[in-house]
């Protein structure tokens, strides 16, 4: 079976992605926040049954672009590229749950929680990170599809 047929609401997520990220230290605080547009992608062809770009975009100009290209197997969702090394699997009808470790951080690993309405139109997401075993510090994503 294909990535697609065996992580239906990971496949919900196709398409262009807008929105915030805020980033929040464990009292509430925010560290800091920025304009984000992903692109989430299966290709048909490639090494790759699914592809991730994320663009970041902050007030002062600063810009960021990464890419993630996934493998799959055993309906779950694999990374390893140059930043991060991690895996994504799905726990019900709306809901992705990511973790990942960066590679210039080993001490260092989040969790990530992925809802998408039920119009496939809107995402929550939220990341919590540990840095030995401890929280230091959260992400609060809100995004719309544009495509």
């Amino acid at each position: 079976m294909s990535i697609r047929e065996e992580m239906p609401v990971l496949a919900r997520h196709e398409g262009e992605w807008v929105g915030t990220y805020t980033l929040v230290d464990t009292s509430g605080k925010i560290i800091d926040q920025h304009q984000s547009h992903l692109s989430c992608q299966f290709p048909a062809d490639g090494p790759y049954p699914y592809y991730q770009v994320n663009r970041y975009t902050w007030a002062d100009g600063k810009k960021e672009e990464h890419q993630f290209p996934g493998k799959y197997r055993d309906k779950t969702l694999w990374f390893d590229s140059d930043r991060i090394l991690g895996k994504a699997w799905e726990i019900d009808d709306s809901t992705v749950i990511l973790w990942f470790s960066y590679k210039a951080a080993p001490t260092m690993y989040l969790y990530e929680m992925i809802q998408i309405s039920p119009d496939n139109n809107h995402r929550a997401r939220t990341w919590h990170w540990f840095k030995d075993h401890q929280i230091y510090q959260r992400t609060l994503i809100q995004e719309e599809r544009i495509k």
